[in-house]
């Protein structure tokens, strides 16, 4: 399989006041007491490695102790904001366990880990520069996916909370091989599916090591999930492929377990199951979404030459003139949830 390029770097685009607006009045925009900025003065850091000694790319930061105090109590307190309603009382019980600070990929994140003292009970939230193009896609994640999203922003930094799962490279190679037939032809569908979302959605770069699979217990066996966890290349590069996830030679396995599973009819079964189920979330978030796509319509997150190279392939693909007349991202995907909209009850079968 031929690897698909990317670019290299893809730039920060600025949060609009428009879409600043749209993050108010959905109560994503929220005064937080900590900045991205504030966590980049660490004065030394330690390598992190996984349980077999692999260096993970983060590393551990460390901070003067005249900030360090400062520092955690302002964490502790964007915890209690992101998964609570800001009621300080449980400060006293949370401590800030470690800051970790990733060296790889486009958002250079800061980690979080929050611990309850009490229990032992702990988690992840992460700090990131605020980026319009990785917004709009924590949006359309959690509007059209099966899957709810709690992030807040403010100015220009951005806390998510942790997607739990195993990372989809992991998972590939230490147990996929060890999966049942049946588990394999559950996770093919679920492939199958993810694949057809991102498409949708324009949402790219979904290589295995930015998805997560999330295996469910359900009476005698188990489900297994499949939840984007990277959003930086939403509507972004002009190949259409980027948003295939299909066409990654990192999701190698996971193509040939669905040619293994599947005959053609079964896979364009999946397909349009999944563009039912799209459409009948577009009908049930219709204001909020039409609302972020006004958003998109008068923003800029991408260069003219991707916007003028992923309208003509659309076209190709779907032989809808609209897309021809598209000049921005935004009306690229409206065009694209419009089609959706128009045609997922009289899908083409013959087109790949």
């Amino acid at each position: 399989m031929q690897d698909l390029k990317i670019s290299k770097k893809k730039p920060s685009f600025p949060i609009t006041d428009k879409l600043h607006e749209y993050l108010s009045r959905y109560n994503r925009d929220i005064e937080i007491p900590i900045f991205y900025d504030d966590l980049l003065r660490f004065q030394g850091s330690v390598v992190v490695y996984d349980k077999d000694d692999k260096d993970t790319l983060w590393i551990r930061v460390y901070y003067n102790d005249y900030e360090r105090e400062e520092i955690d109590l302002s964490l502790k307190k964007v915890y209690t904001i992101l998964h609570s309603d800001g009621n300080e009382s449980t400060i006293p019980f949370l401590n800030v366990d470690a800051i970790d600070y990733c060296t790889f990929g486009n958002s250079k994140p800061f980690r979080i880990k929050i611990r309850n003292i009490l229990n032992d009970n702990y988690t992840y939230f992460y700090i990131k520069t605020a980026d319009a193009s990785r917004i709009y896609g924590l949006e359309l994640e959690h509007m059209l996916s099966p899957y709810n999203l709690n992030f807040l922003v403010y100015k220009n930094t951005l806390i998510e909370e942790h997607i739990a799962g195993i990372p989809g490279d992991e998972f590939i190679k230490n147990m996929l091989p060890n999966c049942s037939k049946s588990e394999k032809s559950q996770i093919a569908k679920e492939f199958v599916k993810f694949n057809e979302r991102c498409m949708i959605r324009l949402l790219g770069d979904m290589r295995s090591y930015n998805y997560v699979i999330v295996p469910t217990h359900d009476f005698d066996h188990v489900v297994y999930n499949i939840r984007a966890i990277d959003f930086d290349q939403q509507s972004y590069e002009g190949k259409f492929n980027i948003y295939r996830p299909q066409f990654f030679k990192e999701n190698l396995k996971m193509v040939d377990i669905v040619s293994e599973s599947f005959q053609k009819f079964s896979i364009d079964q999946y397909k349009i199951e999944e563009r039912s189920i799209l459409v009948k979330r577009l009908k049930s978030f219709n204001v909020r979404v039409n609302k972020l796509l006004d958003c998109m319509l008068s923003d800029s997150i991408s260069k003219e030459e991707n916007i003028d190279l992923l309208k003509m392939k659309i076209f190709d693909y779907t032989q809808d003139v609209k897309f021809k007349r598209c000049k921005n991202m935004g009306q690229i995907l409206k065009a694209a949830l419009e089609f959706l909209v128009r045609n997922y009850e009289d899908v083409n079968l013959k087109r790949p």
